[in-house]
């Protein structure tokens, strides 16, 4: 065998091994952190764990299911969850958990979901340079900052970000992508597309160019 068949056949290995990494790399780690969480949660219950691996699982996952309809669907839920969120939120000490860690859920799932207006931010203006975040405060006046707004920028392959505060005029709305589609770019770091899954988004302004 030459050289030049060596290095081709070489090559081809290469480019067969990072596609078959592309392909087991997604999968693996999805099996993985569903591997994980689980066996966390299995792990609150030892002993049912051993003799039925996933049952501790399956059993919060439809508790926490019921404890979700009977807070919805019926009165007496209701007033009892509610009495309960109000306890913790006056007790000392517990309140400085239960309170951010009730808002940062409620941001995230719910009927009072936080993170559904996306917008372009202006955060340099030579050269200009534009971000995508989700406008979280419409209106600073509060705490003195009139005209200003609060956006939350998400960090690309992470789950954390950081919020600003900016003048109203350094902000435009997302056209033509949704809230999933926002979050999804901004994760990936730009890599998942410059549209949803059917229509393109420009900037608000594109229509002036």
């Amino acid at each position: 065998m030459n050289k030049t068949s060596f290095d081709n056949y070489f090559n081809l290995f290469l480019k067969s091994f990072f596609q078959g990494l592309m392909v087991i790399g997604p999968l693996g780690l999805t099996v993985f952190v569903i591997w994980y969480i689980i066996s966390s949660v299995d792990n609150l219950v030892p002993s049912i764990a051993t003799r039925a691996p996933g049952m501790v699982f399956v059993s919060a996952i439809l508790l926490t299911a019921a404890i979700g309809f009977l807070g919805n669907k019926f009165v007496f839920g209701q007033f009892i969850f509610e009495q309960i969120d109000y306890l913790l939120e006056k007790t000392p000490g517990i309140k400085h958990i239960y309170s951010p860690t009730k808002e940062v859920m409620s941001s995230f799932v719910g009927d009072k979901k936080k993170f559904n207006d996306p917008v372009w931010v202006k955060t340099n203006e030579n050269p200009e340079i534009w971000r995508i975040g989700f406008l979280t405060q419409k209106e600073m006046g509060e705490v003195e900052k009139h005209n200003y707004v609060a956006v939350y920028l998400p960090h690309s392959y992470a789950i954390s970000g950081w919020v600003i505060v900016t003048e109203e005029k350094n902000i435009k709305p997302v056209v033509g992508m949704t809230a999933a589609s926002a979050m999804k770019f901004a994760v990936s770091g730009g890599v998942a597309g410059f549209h949803s899954d059917d229509t393109p988004f420009t900037s608000a302004d594109n229509s002036d160019e």
